[in-house]
């Protein structure tokens, strides 16, 4: 059977730019480009942009600042029951954050397996 299991997190991007809405923009836009390859691949069902907000400011003048955004994915698993189904699917969006070099990934939800 298949189950749609989707998963809260929020990652940490760190980057170079002028403000703190630039830095922002620039981190949700490089989350989105790793995001949208997984889609492509199949590898991800759905994925969502939830928030950006600086997590750390730059603290001298040509330091970077660090960006928290927090983001949702879902992905399609087949197992036998809804239990299986989260498990299964919480490996397959650990491995698939990994493999797009999604780095400082903090969970902020368990993983959640529904009917799609």
């Amino acid at each position: 059977m298949e189950f749609a299991v989707s998963r809260e997190g929020t990652t940490l991007v760190t980057l170079h730019e002028g403000t703190d809405t630039t830095a922002c923009n620039a981190a949700a836009a490089e989350l989105t480009a790793n995001l949208e390859s997984l889609a492509a691949e199949g590898t991800i069902a759905n994925w969502a942009i939830d928030d950006a907000t600086v997590y750390e400011h730059p603290t001298a003048p040509f330091d970077p600042y660090t960006i928290a955004v927090a983001f949702t994915v879902t992905v399609v698993v087949d197992a036998d029951d809804p239990a299986a189904a989260t498990e299964i699917g919480a490996s397959a969006i650990d491995d698939a954050l990994e493999r797009a070099d999604v780095d400082a990934v903090s969970y902020t939800s368990s993983p959640a397996a529904s009917a799609p």
